[in-house]
């Protein structure tokens, strides 16, 4: 489990153990990836690649251990898209077509899930469905990182993949949303987000705090740190429809609650809760260790 995650998620934590599991933060001692990791960054709060370079290592030295990937990759992508089908029949059901589609981004899974059967209306019947990705700015792998082959973990254990890149040792700050914090995006959401298919736009998290707690009054759901994203995007398009009077049929992802996330509230409304918009300059030193494809 992702250090910070670990620290600041203690619940889930404590669930997994609850039916058994061994819960170790990642970087950990217990593999090679982690210990070089640690060498260098001994207070890493680590990242989805970290966790995932440990994940492999420890998969590829035990016979007993299989390890699945559960964002980015392809068939993930696919397995989602019954969440995009299921919306499409209901909004079939509310006899209404969305104008734009919303979801946060991390690794991709979510709103590829929501937004791909959408967006095959727009290739095959032409619909103007807009679609909108939102990130944190403290992980915006989209609006600040590059179009490149990249490795998908920190310890390029992984194989190359073509996609909207941070750098495979970029390692974002402790931000809420654990899991939008990954240096990549889907090879597919990458490629169309780069043909123009796919918007993008990034939210630091008090911005998307206070949407998520204005949801929450009004719907009486707690949304998890990351669906917020969404929220906060979903709230803006609706003022902005507000204000010019238009109508828009507005969809977006909530892919997730946030009842073990309630730390993050907490913080929020003591406004101890900190914004992270990452350095244009840490973004560029991350980038330079890109691999070279010829």
């Amino acid at each position: 489990m992702v250090k910070i995650s670990y620290q600041q998620k203690p619940y889930r934590r404590s669930l997994m153990e609850l039916w058994g599991a061994s819960v170790t933060p990642s970087p950990s001692t217990e593999t090679a990836a982690g210990r070089s990791i640690l060498e260098r960054h001994p207070d890493s709060l680590g990242s989805l690649g970290i966790a995932i370079s440990e994940a492999v290592e420890v998969a590829a030295t035990n016979e007993d251990t299989k390890y699945s990937l559960g964002s980015v990759l392809n068939h993930v992508l696919l397995h989602q898209t019954v969440v995009g089908q299921e919306a499409l029949a209901q909004m079939e059901m509310a006899g209404e077509e969305p104008d734009i589609v919303i979801g946060c981004v991390g690794g991709g899974s979510n709103y590829a899930g929501l937004a791909f059967p959408f967006l095959r209306r727009v290739f095959q019947e032409g619909a103007k469905t807009r679609f909108l990705a939102v990130e944190p700015t403290a992980c915006p792998s989209i609006t600040k990182g590059i179009y490149a082959y990249d490795f998908g973990d920190t310890a390029k254990m992984t194989p190359l993949v073509k996609m909207h890149t941070l750098g495979h040792s970029f390692v974002p700050a402790g931000i809420h949303a654990g899991g939008l914090r990954y240096h990549g995006m889907a090879p597919l959401v990458s490629a169309l987000a780069q043909a123009g298919y796919i918007e993008a736009m990034a939210y630091p998290q008090n911005a998307v705090f206070a949407a998520a707690v204005q949801f929450a009054r009004h719907e009486g759901i707690v949304p998890a740190p990351e669906t917020a994203h969404a929220v906060r995007a979903a709230i803006d398009e609706a003022l902005r429809c507000k204000e010019t009077g238009e109508r828009k049929v507005i969809l977006f992802n909530f892919s997730g609650h946030g009842h073990f996330d309630l730390a993050a509230y907490d913080d929020y409304l003591r406004g101890a809760l900190l914004d992270y918009e990452y350095p244009e300059t840490e973004v560029a030193k991350a980038l330079q260790e890109l691999p070279v494809v010829k």
